[in-house]
């Protein structure tokens, strides 16, 4: 599937890097087939020497050559670069973006300029876990995307983890949920080993109990395609210590606030979406002024 393609990076950084830690070490394609554009001499050189891909400056350079190109660069620049690689991007070339709040249509349009092209865009949502390979990444396609580009995209992400299909307009229910959720799984973590040491552990013994306790709780919900709530009982026997401990966690209110952050950081995606949007919406005003 990507055998014969050339697949390029703009953007060096962590989750570049991760991609092409996975892509690489399962390999799903040769590293003389990677390409990455990154403006830090450093960073280029360090991903040069780990995995022997190719590096270069110049992101026009690098979309020239690529058959697929990953925009893994920060949202306050996306649209610069866009602009920037434009004349070189037509129907042939899939475009992969993993920026958050940029909609498929600002990429689309931004890539069109002044041409009418059917261009292949799929947006992305990966979390950090995918920096030791156990992510998980929310796939939309555009609307000229095939289904060999869909192909195409869930085996890139694939080396980093799991993916899952969404619609676009429920990316931002990802963001809040699994997007941000490895930010309430370390606050959990570290409330937990709090606790542990609170009642007499010492930190490092807390720390490891509640690491593997939270790791080893999840391949257990993963492989035994129990509910849940089924594993939960399995753990809660009658007049036992682990009911009065979910006792405590219901009267403080855990289930609400969990789902309530979600819901927050789901609102927040679909604010700074909205702003991307009447930015764009602005700036091409001001042009036809």
């Amino acid at each position: 599937m990507l055998k014969n393609k050339k697949l390029g990076f703009i953007g060096g950084g962590n989750m570049a890097g991760a991609m092409i830690k996975g892509l690489v070490s399962a390999s799903f394609i040769e590293a003389k087939n990677i390409f990455v554009s990154e403006p830090s001499e450093s960073k280029r050189d360090a991903l040069h020497a780990e995995y022997k891909i190719k590096v270069t400056a110049d992101n026009r350079e690098l979309a020239k050559k690529s058959d697929i190109l990953v925009l893994a660069v920060k949202p306050q620049i996306l649209k610069e670069v866009l602009r920037d690689i434009s004349s070189l991007v037509d129907h042939d070339k899939l475009v992969i973006s993993v920026a958050a709040g940029f909609p498929i249509s600002i990429i689309d349009g931004a890539l069109q300029g002044n041409k009418k092209k059917k261009l292949s865009v799929v947006r992305t949502m990966p979390n950090t876990p995918a920096l030791v390979q156990e992510g998980v990444t929310a796939i939309a396609s555009g609307e000229h995307v095939t289904k060999a580009d869909v192909k195409i995209a869930h085996r890139i992400f694939e080396a980093v983890g799991r993916t899952v299909d969404v619609e676009e307009d429920h990316l931002d229910a990802v963001t809040g949920l699994s997007g941000s959720g490895p930010a309430y799984i370390f606050m959990l973590i570290e409330a937990l080993s709090d606790a542990g040491v609170k009642v007499g552990l010492s930190r490092e013994v807390a720390n490891t109990l509640t690491i593997q306790t939270v790791l080893g709780s999840a391949k257990l919900a993963q492989e035994s395609e129990k509910h849940p709530g089924e594993l939960k009982d399995m753990v809660a026997s009658p007049g036992g210590t682990t009911i009065a401990g979910l006792r405590a966690l219901e009267e403080g209110g855990l289930r609400t606030t969990l789902m309530n952050a979600v819901e927050e950081a789901t609102l927040r995606s679909r604010e700074l979406g909205k702003i991307a949007i009447n930015e764009n919406q602005s700036a091409a005003e001001d042009k036809k002024q």
